[in-house]
Formats: structure tokens, C-alpha cells, sequence
């Protein structure tokens, strides 16, 4: 079988977390493929990774919530003899609101990104990830330990993320391959726009910054653990989410996150 370049895939590698993690994993000697859909941001950042004296990214201009958006990548790897080694699926975005009330097709693109290609990207290239000895690093969020009136869609689509990624934790560990969820809890990024929410709303004890949690992150997948959460509030907020009545974690969840919307 051909030889093919070990690459660390990340997606929503544009801004934010994605951003930080793509800058990590140039620095620690891996060859990053970069993927979202804004040009000028992923080349932007290819550059200063270059700059700095790493391998130039490969950036992909790809919508991920179109359904072959997996194939799109897979073509280009295919093109430059690179194949995975790490895969981090990043790209996500949240709707704040009632249900009922948000358009259907924003809630079911939602789905797309958060769960479908979450899914496919995670699966597609096992035999690679296993070849090399790498890992699948998939951002879930402190909302997957909690239900999310408000954001129903939004923390449901982050329920299935932890679940799926301990499940192949757990599948996937006498392959040598590691699996980790990252969980953070508010970040300041551009996912509160695109949610609705302005960063000035954030909660302020729970924040932690893009830096450190990609930094966590990235230390938590090398070691192999399963699961990230940064922050000492949002360790808390899991671990009382083990403990308290889910009606408790309802009502609170509700009252905060109708705050936020308004």
C-alpha cells in the first residue's frame, strides 16, 4: 500500500477555538488541514502558521453542512498523498430561543453540522487514525451533561457528541486509538453571534478563553482521556449535574437561557 503524509484535520478552523487548536497542533510538528468555509480567514491563517516556521496548512474552503462535504475532503487528501492522523471536529453553532419558534431549516442545518458530519468525519477515517496511532478529538460542550430549554436543539445535538465520543472512546481503546470529548463551558467567539447571544451576556465565573481551552484540549487528546472539561465552575456544573433533579436543572436551564434571549 502507498506511503500517504500523516495530517491533523480541524474544522472550523477559521476563528475561535478551531483557530487555536490549528495553531497548536502546527506548533507541536503536525501538518494541519484546515477546513470552514471563509477563505480569507483560512488563509490568513495559514500564513501566520507558515510565518512561524511550520508546514503551510492545507486550507479547504468547505460548507460542512452540505452532505458531501466528507467526500469534498476526502478527494483533496486523496489529491496531496496526506491522510489523517488526528481528526478534530470543531465546527458547530447554536441557535438561542424557543424551540418552536426558530426557523426549522436553521434547526435541521444545526443537525447537519453538529451530528451528521460530526459522525462521518469521526468514522471515515479509522484505519488511519489507527495506522498512524493518532485521535479523534470531537468539541462537545458543558450543555451535553444538561436539557437545554431555550436551546433545545442546540444542547440536544451536544448530548449525542459526548455520548457518541465516550462510546468509541471505550471502542476504539484496544486500537491505540485515543478519543477525546472537549466540553467547554462559554467562550468568547464568534458562536454567540451566530447564535444570537452578544459575548457581553456570557456568564462570567463559567468563561474560559479559546486559548486555554484549546490548550487543554490538545494536552487532554495526547494523553488519551476521555473527557476535557476547562475550568474549575464548569467541572462543577458537570459534576452537579450527576446530582441534582433533572426538573432543578430544567427550571435553571430555562431561566438563564431566556435571560440571554432577550
Amino acid at each position: 500500500m502507498t506511503t500517504r503524509d500523516p495530517v491533523a484535520i480541524i474544522t472550523g478552523a477559521s476563528s475561535g477555538i478551531g483557530l487555536e487548536l490549528a495553531k497548536i497542533f502546527a506548533r507541536n510538528g503536525h501538518r494541519v488541514v484546515l477546513v470552514a468555509r471563509s477563505a480569507d480567514k483560512l488563509e490568513k491563517l495559514a500564513d501566520e502558521i507558515a510565518a512561524g516556521g511550520d508546514t503551510r496548512p492545507v486550507a479547504l474552503v468547505i460548507d460542512l453542512e452540505q452532505p458531501d462535504a466528507g467526500d469534498r475532503i476526502d478527494a483533496v487528501l486523496t489529491q496531496h498523498n496526506l491522510e489523517p492522523q488526528f481528526v478534530v471536529n470543531n465546527a458547530g453553532f447554536g441557535l438561542v430561543g424557543a424551540a418552536a419558534s426558530q426557523p426549522r431549516s436553521e434547526q435541521f442545518a444545526m443537525i447537519d453540522l453538529n451530528v451528521r458530519t460530526l459522525t462521518d468525519l469521526s468514522l471515515r477515517w479509522t484505519d488511519s487514525l489507527e495506522r498512524h496511532r493518532g485521535g479523534l478529538l470531537n468539541v462537545a460542550s458543558v450543555a451535553g451533561f444538561v436539557p437545554g430549554p431555550q436551546s433545545a436543539v442546540y444542547y440536544a445535538s451536544k448530548a449525542f457528541v459526548l455520548s457518541f465520543t465516550q462510546a468509541l472512546y471505550q471502542e476504539w481503546k484496544a486500537r491505540g486509538i485515543r478519543v477525546t470529548a472537549l466540553c467547554p463551558g462559554p467562550v468568547p467567539t464568534g458562536f454567540q453571534a451566530r447564535a444570537g447571544v452578544p459575548n457581553r451576556d456570557l456568564p462570567g465565573p463559567a468563561v474560559v478563553g479559546a486559548v486555554r481551552v484549546a490548550e487543554e484540549g490538545y494536552r487532554g487528546l495526547m494523553a488519551g482521556q476521555m473527557l476535557v472539561v476547562p475550568g474549575l465552575v464548569n467541572k462543577m456544573i458537570v459534576f452537579l449535574s450527576r446530582l441534582l433533579p433533572r426538573e432543578t436543572l430544567l427550571a435553571a436551564s430555562d431561566k438563564r437561557q431566556k435571560r440571554r434571549s432577550r
